[in-house]
């Protein structure tokens, strides 16, 4: 039988009154040009080798687990600010833990879709969040070069109200239904978040398909051996079911990197569902009371009270990008907005098919895996520019610009490409 999935919420556009300048994404990996803006340098001593390597069609766990292989560590060994596309050319930062070497002690990395431009020491290892953000430089086929005009329109209105914070797509995976398998994973249906992960889908076409179809059918060994390689996740709980593991412990057995990434998602299909309803009823860039206001730099929230929104002061914060309103990644710990905000959040879950008890009872049982936090509901864009012009592939236009960390450019081009159908913004990576 074949597993369904839940359709993701739409977000509408911040800039309707600006014609989308139509085209489509990642026509060329060279198309989408992704660089880290690092946190900090590495210091030139400790026992972390830092390491900043250009990818090229490569997911960033793809390349952790060449890195690993490289230096004979274990994965968890890696350590990375971010994650990046995978239908594109990007520049990150990954860190590697070999107590008592330096990187002269291992050979040159050699490898058809990835490099090495510098390594060097650090003492600690690189964490989720060591980032300021990216600097992106996307290219649009399938428009004409004159449209420039009005994407730098688009692009200079989100400068002034900021972009709405939505997960793009690539948070949700290649088939977009990542957040299933978390919510069936905070279930406790371990089953279905297996059926989920390998059973066909329409989009399978090729070994993936063979190879889900030898799963539908039982054949969970024959599976194993026709998934890619560097599927991880698939294979791991495949290997573990052909030798008769429960699906409970089949699925554990991926490890608390890859489940936790999943749980994630479903945690970011709920943001952006409250975010949705923020943009369509205009106040996605303005406080309520009720909210809790965030932090950009510190990353802290308070609450927004009467007095916190008629001080003369929080206009002025809020136009230049120093608080903005915030969502829930919901979880047992988090900070929990007031009065109609609290319930719309609260809804929220609900609508996702869940319950506040059964997030608290999975958080015991997971060992504060969804701990929570909460994410502002918008972001700054900086450093625009764009440019029409023609190659030996055609017209395009180049939207280059910076996001801070947790932000996503599909988001931005959205807005400036304006797709009548999903298929014109691919997918990207996790």
């Amino acid at each position: 039988m074949p597993v369904q999935r839940t359709p993701l919420p739409s977000l509408p556009f911040t800039t309707s009154d600006i014609p989308g300048i139509g085209g489509t994404l990642k026509q060329r990996p060279e198309d989408f040009l992704v660089e880290e803006i690092p946190l900090y340098d590495p210091c030139g001593e400790g026992e972390h080798i830092y390491l900043l390597i250009e990818k090229r069609s490569m997911a960033t766990f793809e390349a952790m687990g060449v890195i690993a292989h490289h230096f004979g560590v274990r994965h968890d060994a890696i350590g990375y600010a971010g994650l990046k596309d995978k239908h594109a050319i990007t520049r990150q930062v990954l860190s590697v833990h070999v107590p008592g070497k330096k990187p002269e002690d291992f050979p040159m990395l050699q490898h058809e879709r990835m490099g090495v431009l510098w390594a060097d020491l650090h003492t600690n290892k690189l964490r989720q969040g060591h980032l300021i953000g990216n600097r992106f430089s996307i290219k649009v086929r399938g428009t004409d070069m004159s449209r420039a005009l009005v994407a730098k329109r688009t692009l200079d209105r989100l400068a002034h109200t900021g972009v709405p914070n939505a997960f793009g797509e690539q948070r949700f995976g290649a088939f977009l239904n990542n957040h299933d398998i978390g919510l069936a994973l905070i279930r406790s249906d371990f089953q279905q978040a297996i059926d989920l992960l390998l059973m066909p889908l329409p989009e399978h076409t090729g070994a993936h398909l063979e190879a889900r179809q030898m799963y539908e059918r039982g054949d969970f060994a024959g599976a194993y051996a026709a998934f890619p390689r560097t599927l991880h996740t698939e294979r791991t709980v495949l290997r573990l079911l052909s030798r008769g593991v429960e699906p409970k412990h089949a699925i554990r057995a991926s490890g608390v990197r890859a489940l936790s990434f999943y749980v994630s998602s479903w945690q970011s299909s709920v943001f952006n569902a409250i975010l949705a309803s923020r943009v369509a009823d205009g106040t996605f860039s303005t406080l309520l009371e009720g909210d809790l206001a965030f932090h950009h730099e510190s990353r802290n929230t308070f609450e927004v009270t009467d007095e916190v929104l008629a001080a003369p002061d929080t206009a002025p914060r809020l136009a230049t990008f120093e608080i903005s309103p915030s969502g829930p990644m919901w979880g047992p710990r988090m900070r929990r907005a007031a009065g109609p905000i609290d319930r719309l959040e609260l809804d929220a879950i609900e609508q996702s098919g869940l319950s506040l008890d059964a997030l608290i009872a999975f958080d015991r049982a997971a060992r504060g895996m969804i701990e929570g936090s909460r994410r502002p509901h918008r972001i700054a864009i900086s450093d625009i520019d764009v440019e029409g012009g023609i190659d030996e592939h055609g017209h395009y236009v180049r939207c280059t610009f910076d996001l801070p960390r947790g932000g996503f450019a599909t988001t931005v081009m959205r807005e400036v490409i304006k797709p009548t159908t999903p298929e014109q913004t691919p997918p990207e990576e996790d």
